[in-house]
């Protein structure tokens, strides 16, 4: 029987073993988190109908049977092609061949410290969207370093993507439509607040995100400012100060608020070691790059090693699920 070893546990690794795993080939998944889900773990709902990230990651669990070798806590040290075959060595002790590998690690999120300007990591009351989240997931509602409701809320867009300063000039696809999730949901939470979303371009690409700006808007009264923040300070009280540029009506603007939420954009993943050593390339804003982007976009330079997900580049979950699924059909016609 074949075997392909698939290095990241995340959505697209899940998806991808569980399919291969279908198709006969004898899979093993190797996760350096201590369980298999990748971000999805921290997600509370998802866009664009606000499922619950716990219906899809039981989903995805359901298709990893026990003919799946599954390995957590645990980091491909080393691995070597050998003919039309890779000798692959973990971080536990393990080590086995494999015909063909999967590579399916996903992305960081960027560092919101490297803005320092916003002020995250230096004022209490300025947070990230992955922080927003976790708040979510946990039940809680949102409260102020001081434990009140915020009853005005500043959500930045574009926090360390289109920023040529912080290296990342692409953009991150995601995060507007992430804004937008939060902002109704803290409006959910607390219908008097005051909600604003400063943003570059809103970039509601896809079905449905068109519907959900517009419910944003009508329904619970988000209010939409065109501008970059040039900077945010606190105030004596622990409220922000937030100085931006209203792009459409060309003049300063200052705004006070009681919370700040940074949405940070996808990066690499820094744990990408295996690139150097089976000297796949990259592109220049440091994503995997693929054989065809037209074409076989689950390929690579490297023949028997194919790619899905965010290693590629900024997806959605359904981008992401698909790839793993083209991949996967890929990879077993490799094996032929």
């Amino acid at each position: 029987m074949k075997h392909v070893v698939v290095i990241g546990g995340g959505v697209a690794g899940m998806e991808a073993s569980a399919k291969l795993s279908e198709m006969g080939v004898a899979v093993s998944i190797v996760e350096k988190a201590d369980k298999l889900g990748g971000k999805l773990n921290r997600w509370d709902r998802l866009f664009p109908n606000s499922r619950p990230a716990s219906d899809l990651l039981a989903k995805l669990q359901s298709g990893m049977g026990k003919d799946i070798r599954k390995y957590v806590n645990a980091e491909v040290s080393s691995v070597r092609q050998s003919l039309k075959q890779f000798d692959i060595a973990l971080s536990n002790g393990e080590d086995f061949k494999a015909d063909a590998i999967l590579i399916s690690t996903g992305f960081d999120v960027f560092d919101a410290h490297r803005k320092e300007e916003y002020g995250y990591g230096i004022y209490d009351n300025v947070i990230t969207s992955a922080d927003l989240e976790k708040t979510f997931r946990k039940g809680e509602t949102l409260k102020t370093a001081s434990g009140k409701k915020p009853q005005r809320v500043g959500i930045i867009h574009c926090v360390g993507s289109r920023d040529e300063k912080a290296g990342n000039n692409y953009c991150s696809k995601v995060c507007c439509i992430t804004a937008v999730k939060q902002a109704i949901e803290i409006k959910e939470q607390n219908p008097e607040a005051e909600v604003f979303c400063f943003y570059m371009d809103l970039r509601m690409y896809d079905r449905h995100f068109e519907t959900i700006y517009k419910e944003a808007q009508v329904k619970h009264g988000i209010q939409f400012i065109r501008g970059r923040l040039s900077e945010a300070f606190e105030n004596a009280d622990g409220s922000v100060m937030l100085k931006a540029e209203d792009t459409l009506l060309g003049k300063p603007l200052k705004i006070n608020v009681d919370m700040v939420v940074l949405m940070a954009g996808m990066v690499p993943s820094s744990g990408n070691r295996v690139k150097e050593q089976l000297n796949l390339t990259v592109a220049e804003d440091g994503f995997f790059n693929v054989a065809d982007a037209h074409y076989e976009s689950s390929g690579t330079n490297v023949p028997g090693v194919f790619v899905a997900g965010a290693c590629t580049g900024p997806k959605t979950m359904e981008n992401t699920i698909n790839e793993a699924r083209s991949a996967a059909l890929a990879i077993k016609e490799y094996l032929r």
